[in-house]
């Protein structure tokens, strides 16, 4: 059982775009009964101290893990985030949001390099960034709409 929901957690984050030490980490944590340190989880999933110590990084940056405190114990626990429309919210809240941010961004700075091009090519310039434009704020529309939905 284990084995396939790390599996499944794995592949899911490689669909997001994250690397397969995050989702096995996720996955492992959330159908734990009890927290994990990273001690356990490198052992459970043969993964170094840096792959381990970076995928927690990340999850816990995600809010998908969150560090729980285990009386009489010495080192740092951690459990899963099992609130998916929690952790999907603020996946989309910090990483979309942020990669759109910067998409509008560089947009702007085309907008203005388009003065430098010459003369006959501007026109269709500024009506192939202006579709890229209507684009993103498609999309930070679509992210505001999904946002709502899921908290």
């Amino acid at each position: 059982m284990e084995r396939e929901v790390v599996g499944l957690a794995m592949r899911a984050g490689q669909i997001l775009g994250l690397p397969k030490s995050v989702g096995a980490i996720y996955g492992l944590l959330y159908l734990s009964p009890r927290p994990l340190t990273m001690e356990q989880i490198m052992g459970r999933l043969r993964i170094s101290l840096g792959s381990a110590s970076q995928g927690l990084r990340q999850l816990r940056s995600f809010k998908a893990v969150r560090p729980v405190y285990v009386p009489g114990a010495r080192r740092e626990h951690f459990e899963a985030e099992d609130q998916f429309r929690k952790l999907i919210g603020s996946f989309f809240d910090d990483e979309v949001s942020a990669q759109l941010d910067h998409a509008g961004e560089r947009l702007g700075g085309l907008t203005k390099l388009i003065e430098s091009e010459p003369t006959s090519n501007r026109a269709w310039l500024r009506q192939r960034v202006e579709k890229l434009e209507a684009v993103n704020a498609n999309a930070r529309r679509m992210l505001t709409l999904v946002s709502r939905l899921l908290t």
